[in-house]
């Protein structure tokens, strides 16, 4: 069990009596970040699935056996499994607003076969994480009504909530729902740890190996190449676009933005080499200036500017730095990109971990007086 969990609860058990282990299913699992979150703060997983066969290598690597490949509805899990929690993330391209946002995306069906999933087990709790526009985008609006409906109807509690992992320990600003269901008690919402003072790249890529060395060295081939007819704003960070394609230069002292899926080409966001390793000033900050006095654009960008590894982002994401990647280089972005960032998934579990346990803590506090209503007669005449 994780430290950050010990210190939630430090202080509110009694340290004789040992912490319950939950058992959860997972849905989506993709490489596992959620999963990770929920382990670390005390649930057994007993059963997972996934469609990409590549996260699901990568999510055996590191996580367990316990993960199939397939997709639901149909392989859905056994019915004799009774999990105290199901999570997971159904995919999101039908609600993001990087993609269509098609409301007939046959994607977004996925959202409802979760809730199925939920109906067929009755967990105790559950958990479901997508993008932030399925809970505020007025579009969605009767299919976010629908979903919180149902679960209502399946006596459960509702709490909607949208969190910014960069209040959770996270590097990255990256805003994500989560639907998160109890039956007999509250959902809680996760406390922010970083909030004003979120963790920045810098610190993030401080703790891998150097550029090119084993444990940082999968790297796209996509060239950074400056944009013909660049669009500038102010700010060289903020809203230019200076280069081919959507991936952007990080700023090393702020949390990335968030990290698409699309990664692995021209999409993959952007380092400053000698700013990172020699405390250069930004090349890009002295070229936007540069293009806002009217000078044409460069043909080519210096070699210091280049994409992110897997590694540097799979730490943007809160990886451990340990984690195994497999499948081809653009899979293992893509699984990145996907994930749920692990430690604000640990964040959220560890409060649906508390739920749970609010409501044993009160079934356990209410058994004695249950216990003396049901004394025999002769017995309570005797006391009397």
């Amino acid at each position: 069990m994780s430290q950050a969990l010990k210190g939630v609860r430090a202080g509110s058990h009694n340290a004789a009596v040992p912490y319950p282990t939950y058992t959860a299913v997972s849905l989506y699992a993709g490489a596992g970040g959620l999963d990770w979150g929920f382990s670390q703060a005390g649930f057994k997983l007993l059963w997972a699935i996934d469609s990409d066969r590549h996260a699901v290598e990568t999510y055996k690597a590191n996580l367990g056996e316990h993960i199939v490949c397939g997709e639901l509805p149909g392989d859905a899990p056994s019915g004799d499994l009774r999990p105290d929690l199901v999570i997971g993330g159904p995919p999101c391209q039908g609600f993001s607003v990087i993609g269509r946002m098609d409301p007939e995306d046959p994607r977004s069906r996925h959202v409802h076969s979760f809730l199925d999933v939920v109906e067929r087990l009755e967990p105790r709790a559950f958990c479901m994480e997508n993008v932030k526009a399925l809970a505020e985008a007025d579009r969605w609006a009767p299919v976010r009504e629908a979903l919180v409906q149902r679960a209502k109807e399946l006596e459960y509690q509702v709490e909607l909530m949208v969190l910014s992992a960069s209040d959770y320990g996270v590097p990255q600003a990256r805003e994500r729902m989560f639907l998160v269901g109890v039956r007999g008690g509250t959902p809680l919402c996760p406390v922010p740890t970083t909030k004003g003072e979120p963790p920045t790249v810098r610190e993030a890529l401080s703790r891998l190996p150097v550029f090119g060395k084993p444990g940082n060295a999968t790297v796209s081939t996509a060239k950074v190449v400056p944009a013909a007819k660049p669009v500038m704003r102010p700010s060289a960070h903020k809203g230019s676009l200076l280069f081919n394609g959507s991936g952007r230069p990080l700023q090393l002292d702020e949390p990335a933005k968030t990290l698409p899926a699309s990664m692995g080409g021209n999409a993959t966001p952007i380092i400053d080499q000698e700013e990172l390793t020699a405390g250069a000033k930004p090349w890009v900050v002295g070229y936007h200036a540069r293009l806002r006095k009217g000078r044409s654009p460069d043909k080519q960008a210096p070699r210091r500017m280049r994409r992110i590894t897997v590694e540097e982002a799979a730490a943007l994401q809160s990886f451990p730095s340990e984690w195994k990647w497999r499948g081809p280089q653009g899979a293992m972005y893509r699984q990145v990109g996907n994930a749920v960032p692990p430690v604000l998934a640990e964040r959220v579990a560890i409060s649906v971990y508390e739920a749970l346990q609010v409501i044993d803590d009160q079934h356990t506090e209410a058994a004695p007086a249950n216990a003396a209503g049901m004394m025999p007669a002769a017995n309570q005449a005797a006391i009397i």
